[in-house]
């Protein structure tokens, strides 16, 4: 009885240190591992890069540095996009990849608020781009849910 407790509390502490590992990834370390992820799970894959470099942008925006903050949209929209095609190819992960993605782009409103002027255009193109990928994943949702109930009739 005490061995299997042991046993237990070992592998509890295992489990609970790969979290922190994954966790404590850096963003160049998920780009890099992407490509080799499987299909299944490169849409949570995705959409924590555009989450982890949507952190990134506003703090460089907050700093002025727009060009490198102009970088981490373009992950952004790129691994926004790599997420949806991996979600719609495997449908998994649909729905969140969608909700992750609506508050990407509401974030990326609020920032472009800060924005000056001449700064806010290349943001409102990434912003379009986000809502494309989120018009893709609603048309696979509800095309999806059609088949269902075509299915069940």
């Amino acid at each position: 009885m005490m061995r299997n407790w042991t046993i237990s509390v070992v592998l509890a502490l295992f489990v609970a240190a790969l979290a922190l590992a994954a966790k404590d990834e850096s963003v160049e370390q998920m780009k890099a591992r992407f490509d080799s992820t499987r299909p299944d799970d490169q849409a949570v894959l995705g959409i924590q890069i555009a989450r982890d470099q949507l952190r990134n942008a506003d703090k460089l925006y907050i700093a002025g540095n727009g060009e490198q903050a102009g970088a981490a949209v373009d992950d952004i929209v790129t691994y926004s996009e790599k997420a949806r095609d991996a979600a719609t190819q495997s449908n998994k992960h649909l729905k969140n990849v969608e909700i992750d993605v609506r508050k990407i782009a509401d974030k990326l409103r609020d920032i472009k608020r800060t924005l000056a002027f001449e700064d806010q255009p290349s943001l409102e193109k990434a912003i379009s781009r986000l809502e494309e990928v989120r018009t893709t994943l609603l048309k696979a949702m509800f095309a999806n849910d059609s088949k269902d109930k075509k299915g069940k009739k």
